[in-house]
């Protein structure tokens, strides 16, 4: 019992110099709907954007014709919104650091994607993209809504409808083009 104490006494007090705090990490604070804190926020935007940028390269090479135009949006985009991100942070609005990796979960698929070829590219590339999206939406969602930094939280809420747009297109990848249906 004293050990099992002493433990939970631990990890409590290791919490804050964890990169990135276990809510998070779990998607509890996503299920609840909880604001990440602004290391944890940062923290995930760059891993996000460093995989989209990465992946999509990928898929300029491996995709199809639609996979392709998508990537170099998603390309292009990701490479604005990191360029932003960074800009915050170098310029003290923001107190985080940015990670320089991707991290496990993110590599893995990254190293998927780089030896799948054809449907077995496009079927991983389009659903790591559906993903990838959903949590980004939601991460941008709970820190405009209740961040703790007022630049990044403006941010968040500006940069919000473009990842909205980028999920929309993600879930039509793969699906052919409607004919004669207007939108």
């Amino acid at each position: 019992m004293k050990r099992t104490i002493i433990a939970l006494a631990c990890v409590a007090l290791a919490g804050p110099a964890l990169a990135q705090s276990l809510g998070e990490k779990t998607g509890v604070n996503s299920a609840l709907g909880v604001a990440p804190s602004t290391a944890d926020f940062v923290k995930q935007v760059a891993i996000s954007d460093m995989f989209e940028i990465e992946s999509s390269k990928l898929a300029q090479q491996k995709g199809n014709a639609q996979e392709k135009s998508f990537a170099q949006q998603m390309v292009t985009d990701h490479n604005k919104t990191s360029t932003e991100l960074k800009g915050l942070v170098n310029d003290s609005k923001v107190q985080a650091t940015l990670p320089t990796a991707l991290d496990s979960s993110h590599q893995s698929k990254l190293d998927k994607l780089k030896s799948a070829t054809g449907k077995d590219f496009s079927s991983d590339y389009n659903s790591y993209q559906v993903s990838a999206h959903e949590e980004a939406v939601s991460l941008f969602e709970r820190y405009a809504k209740g961040g703790d930094n007022a630049a990044l939280k403006d941010w968040a809420g500006k940069t919000l409808p473009a990842l909205k747009h980028h999920l929309d297109m993600a879930k039509n990848l793969g699906k052919a083009p409607s004919v004669g249906q207007s939108k």
